[in-house]
């Protein structure tokens, strides 16, 4: 077979490829949302001349074509894999670790200050003079394990920034680092694919809790274990795009002796659970705990040991440790300040019978999330 020949038929195949692709876009049915990435897809862009003539036009159409190539998940996992094959030990800022864990970078923060401004204001005023506050920042994997990150990995030391904030916040501390080092290997505090602790990870973060607070806690053995989902792949599966990574199981530890009413103040529902299992069918199933993101839930623990309640202000990290929390508190208000806007004090103003105020926020996160700004 000559050159010429080999050519031909390159091309000719070139362009059967070409072909079959071009049919495939035009004929497939289009996406809105990619599960695989936990993101909507672009839309196809309204033409309008003021968008033609900015260039904007032009920058969603090319968004929507990549949204929307035939096969695409295929070929953008293809090319997360060639990555792999050939050394590269992170993509979007993401590890590739040992034991098949994807470890998000530790940014250098910037709003360490300002962040600490904030936390010291609120604890200032007055209403915040009669509850007993405690300020708890939870490191993340690229902390705990340090021993799973490629060599070349900078060794920025989260609870660095966390003795910091403490520090300067003026807040007692609840510091569960040291415990989480002591059990990670016990079983797995973070799941591997994404960026919160795990249920086990959230409990040791609990027994921190209740060492500072001089509760007992519950013990693991006392409560139902139950495997809500397999297969959990999460946030940061989700940049890397190695859709060939296995999942982790979430693990779910029911109290029996509960007896909990939970209140969802935006949309006005109630449960008796903390948690909304018709997200096991969905990819983002870690928002099972507490039914995903709501501004202000307000949980009742009829048979709680005491009559405390508790103003839980928090990201993500915090709803799987709540299940754990419910024993103590009669009543726990969880706020998401990215989302609840009237203020903490304020609630806390309007609530006398609060007893207790905890800000739980995880290290990878705090230094950009909104929510920091919105406590006041």
């Amino acid at each position: 077979m000559n050159e010429t020949t080999i050519r031909t038929m390159t091309s000719v195949l070139l362009s059967a490829v070409i072909l079959v692709l071009s049919i495939g876009f035009l004929v497939l049915e289009k996406q809105e949302f990619s599960e695989n990435e936990n993101r909507y897809l672009e839309p196809f862009p309204a033409l309008k001349w003021e968008t033609v003539k900015s260039g904007e036009y032009m920058k969603g159409l090319n968004a929507y074509l990549c949204d929307h190539f035939p096969l695409r998940d295929f070929f953008v996992s293809l090319k997360a894999n060639a990555e792999t094959a050939i050394g590269k030990k992170e993509i979007n800022q993401v590890y590739l670790c040992s034991d098949g864990y994807l470890i998000e970078e530790y940014k250098r923060p910037k709003n360490t200050e300002q962040i600490s401004r904030i936390m010291q204001s609120f604890s200032q005023k007055e209403e915040l003079q009669q509850v007993d506050l405690h300020l708890m920042l939870i490191p993340t994997a690229v902390y705990a394990y340090q021993d799973k990150l490629p060599k070349f990995a900078p060794a920025r030391n989260q609870m660095d920034t966390a003795n910091q904030i403490y520090q300067m916040s003026n807040i007692p501390a609840i510091d569960c680092s040291q415990d989480l080092l002591a059990h990670k290997e016990e079983s797995p505090l973070y799941y591997r694919t994404d960026h919160h602790w795990t249920t086990f990870g959230a409990y040791i973060g609990y027994l921190a809790f209740c060492r500072e607070k001089g509760l007992t806690p519950v013990s693991l053995e006392a409560l139902e274990a139950e495997t809500a989902a397999d297969g959990f792949c999460g946030t940061i599966y989700s940049k890397v795009k190695d859709y060939s990574q296995k999942g982790d199981p979430i693990i779910l530890y029911r109290n029996p002796a509960d007896k909990l009413t939970v209140f969802y103040e935006d949309t006005k529902e109630t449960s008796d659970s903390l948690y909304n299992l018709e997200y096991t069918k969905k990819k983002d199933k870690y928002s099972l705990f507490l039914n995903n993101l709501h501004p202000l839930v307000e949980i009742t623990n009829e048979t709680a040991e005491s009559e405390r309640e508790l103003v839980l202000i928090k990201d993500s990290y915090a709803n799987s440790m709540v299940p754990f929390l419910v024993r103590h508190f009669k009543k726990i208000y969880v706020l998401d300040t990215r989302y609840y806007k009237l203020g903490p004090s304020g609630f806390i103003k309007s609530h006398e019978s609060v007893t207790d105020v905890l800000i739980l926020y995880n290290m990878n996160t705090l230094d950009d999330d909104l929510g920091i700004r919105a406590i006041y």
